[in-house]
């Protein structure tokens, strides 16, 4: 199986092609920045981009995406959008305890992607899906509406 992850090829031979694409990111690359939490896609902490779209990578087969281009946060420098939402975390203090925040990321850059400007019903339910124990979702929701202030001046 050949995988794009981040801009670069990588070869692999799994002997179980139902893999799920975490288990190659964290425990064969060791690309530790997407996290393992419910393992059924729907805490949002394993997000990544597959094309441009989110993805949960602990439900998504590896051998599903040959041939497509998978970001994980690592990759995040090429992402313009993602580098911006980064600066305004950071600005904002969103994170606490951090666990689920590259999902977050990842999800907030998609869906600014799509939507530029987004309003915030429309920023809620794109980032539906996305769990954040210490509920910072405030603070989420200011970040990626200062992100899509910033870009759109």
């Amino acid at each position: 199986m050949e995988l794009t992850i981040n801009g670069e090829g990588y070869s692999f031979e799994l002997e179980d092609n139902g893999m799920p694409l975490l288990w190659v990111l964290r425990d064969i690359l060791d690309l530790t920045g997407t996290k393992y939490s419910c393992g059924i896609g729907q805490c949002g902490a394993c997000t990544v981009h597959v094309d441009g779209l989110t993805a949960r990578s602990c439900i998504t087969s590896a051998s599903s995406l040959e041939g497509k281009k998978i970001t994980t946060i690592e990759g995040a420098h090429s992402i313009v959008i993602l580098s911006a939402l980064q600066e305004n975390w950071v600005a904002i203090d969103v994170p606490q305890c951090g666990y689920c925040q590259s999902g977050q990321l990842m999800s907030a850059a998609a869906l600014l992607s799509k939507n530029p400007s987004p309003s915030e019903k429309e920023i809620r339910d794109g980032m539906r899906g996305n769990l954040c124990r210490c509920g910072t979702y405030t603070r989420i929701l200011e970040a990626i509406k200062k992100t899509a202030e910033d870009l759109s001046s």
